[in-house]
């Protein structure tokens, strides 16, 4: 009986992987040096995520997408923020975002003989809850477009349309992740008006997130960017410092150079 139990649920797996799609046709190459930085992202044909098309693109890029994590999820060699790859690929008609996904993870380890494993590790991150006094938030009928950044003179206006939104945006510049604790849901016009000076010196994600017992940075509880802190709290909102679990995407190994078309 244990023998056609196990039987069963080896060709339970053989079968689903046999169900899971893969690119009618796929092109990996590095790409040209004098070439102008292009996009990454998943286009949408016909409300249809089919087409893949990366122009000057990073492997770190890729893993963005791949495996849907933020940019302090990511633990990579060096280079692969930095070589840069073409990638053109078309799915077949009538295949899912999710399904992309998985298929541009099986094109990472076949193309580039790419390993990867997941671990979680206790982290200091910033918990975006709401005020006292409760949120300050006008509601939208429709999304308003997802991230934006405004410069204008001395001062910047970042906005977004949700509290995801939100979280991804001041993780890009804090010297920590954001996680949203304020269980507020649907659209919202988020506006944060931030002195451009602070703007700049504030740290974005370092090595040292990833590499605790790296050369200490400098703390950013009280500077560089008070005016973040106050803006947030202008929204009836606050972040609060504490400690975390985040699971973190490793790659074990990678190769520079992709195997032929």
């Amino acid at each position: 009986m244990r023998v056609w139990t196990m039987m069963l649920a080896v060709a339970s797996a053989g079968a689903a992987l046999a169900q899971t799609p893969t690119f009618e046709v796929d092109s990996v190459r590095r790409s040209v040096a004098s070439r102008d930085r292009g996009s990454t992202g998943l286009a949408s044909l016909g409300g249809d995520p089919r087409a893949v098309r990366m122009r000057n693109t990073t492997l770190w890029g890729v893993l963005l997408l791949a495996y849907d994590v933020k940019p302090y999820q990511i633990e990579c060699p060096a280079w692969m923020q930095s070589e840069e790859y073409d990638i053109s690929a078309t799915a077949p008609q009538g295949t899912t975002k999710e399904q992309v996904r998985a298929m541009l993870q099986a094109l990472l380890g076949e193309r580039f003989r790419m390993k990867v494993h997941r671990e979680t590790r206790e982290r200091p991150v910033y918990a975006l809850v709401v005020g006292k006094d409760g949120p300050k938030l006008k509601k939208l009928d429709k999304p308003a477009g997802g991230i934006s950044f405004t410069m204008g003179g001395p001062v910047t206006e970042l906005q977004a349309d949700n509290m995801d939104g939100l979280v991804r945006m001041l993780s890009g510049f804090l010297d920590r992740p954001v996680l949203d604790m304020t269980g507020i849901t649907g659209q919202y016009d988020i506006r944060l008006t931030v002195a451009r000076e602070d703007l700049v010196g504030m740290q974005r994600i370092s090595r040292q997130y990833q590499e605790p017992d790296a050369a200490p940075a400098p703390v950013l509880e009280t500077s560089p960017a008070p005016s973040i802190f106050t803006a947030i709290q202008k929204l009836g909102l606050t972040l609060e410092s504490r400690k975390a679990p985040i699971e973190f995407l490793v790659v074990d190994r990678a190769e520079k150079e992709p195997t032929e078309n």
